[in-house]
């Protein structure tokens, strides 16, 4: 099996800061942070217990090329992308709020609207629509940034009723997320797929707002397969997905939801390769490019150096 990025601990003589998220190692410095896409896949919000070979690099390349593709829509904090596997950008404050945005009834806006719901974080839906419909027009739906727990549903109303973006900010906080789908939505039309969902996420740097995060990644977004789409709809069919939900699948399927008392099952080498191989799919499918494996040899020292000469 090919080697994997499970975990970096490095130091650099200029850092200032460390945080480990769930598949991402960042490092601050003074002004600028560098993240290493790692190659842990997480699940029903848990980390599994073993990494992914090329994970990182795949939406680490994915997240540089929408960034670019849409800096002249909104700035956004990367510098540069030094490695496959490293961002290196601005430190940016950010906003307590993710832009989540949805053209199509899936996913929790559908299970909410299934349980009865008409109404999602203050945006009124019609009656009569069953899962995957396309909406009559994109609804931003947002949701809390957790310090920790589980990310919640918030209205626009209660998003400045509590002061958590101010009315001026989450104007333009709007408009760029709707400018984005926009352009998510062309590019995905491009290769014959549907940019079902999505979410955004901004921060101020010395006043400016700037897109953080990724974007358009399989992770952060749900995709359909443009071909068969109307067709499924009608016979009520199941879509077919660009997502990690096969993952998702293979878990239920061995008896894991995350919940309480579950144990995560074990994952041979096989599952491991095919779950890889299924994200090399993810980035060809959506890019259009051939994916290039980054030489995994002496990986540590690679991504170090490759952090210490950009910082």
């Amino acid at each position: 099996m090919n080697t994997a990025i499970k975990e970096t601990h490095f130091e650099f003589p200029e850092q200032t800061g460390f945080y480990k998220g769930k598949v991402r190692d960042v490092y601050m410095f003074e002004d600028k942070i560098a993240v290493v896409a790692s190659d842990r896949i997480s699940a029903f919000d848990v980390v599994l217990p073993l990494p992914i070979p090329f994970k990182g690099q795949v939406l680490n390349q994915i997240a540089a090329k929408f960034l670019k593709a849409t800096s002249d829509i909104v700035p956004n904090w990367v510098t540069s992308t030094p490695d496959p596997n490293v961002t290196i950008g601005k430190k940016c404050e950010p906003f307590k709020v993710e832009m989540v945005i949805r053209g199509y009834l899936a996913g929790h806006a559908w299970r909410e609207y299934r349980d009865g719901k008409r109404s999602i974080c203050g945006v009124s839906l019609p009656e009569g629509l069953k899962e995957n419909d396309k909406l009559p027009e994109p609804i931003i739906t947002p949701t809390t940034k957790a310090d920790e727990g589980h990310d919640e549903d918030i209205s626009r109303e209660d998003i400045l009723a509590k002061g958590i973006v101010s009315a001026e900010d989450y104007s333009i906080l709007e408009k760029y997320t709707r400018a984005l789908f926009l352009r998510g939505t062309e590019m995905a039309a491009a290769m014959g797929l549907i940019l079902v969902d999505t979410k955004y996420e901004f921060g101020k740097y010395h006043g400016e707002i700037l897109l953080i995060d990724e974007v358009h990644t399989p992770d952060s977004s749900r995709y359909f397969y443009a071909e068969g789409y109307e067709a499924n709809q009608e016979a009520n069919q199941a879509q077919k997905q660009l997502s990690k939900e096969f993952v998702r699948q293979w878990l239920i399927s061995n008896g894991f939801q995350g919940k309480e008392g579950q144990t995560v099952p074990n994952m041979p080498n096989n599952i491991v390769n095919d779950i890889s191989e299924r994200y090399i799919e993810l980035y060809e499918q959506i890019t259009g490019e051939t994916f290039v494996k980054a030489d995994n040899n002496n990986m540590m020292e690679r991504i170090k150096s490759s952090i210490a000469e950009n910082i």
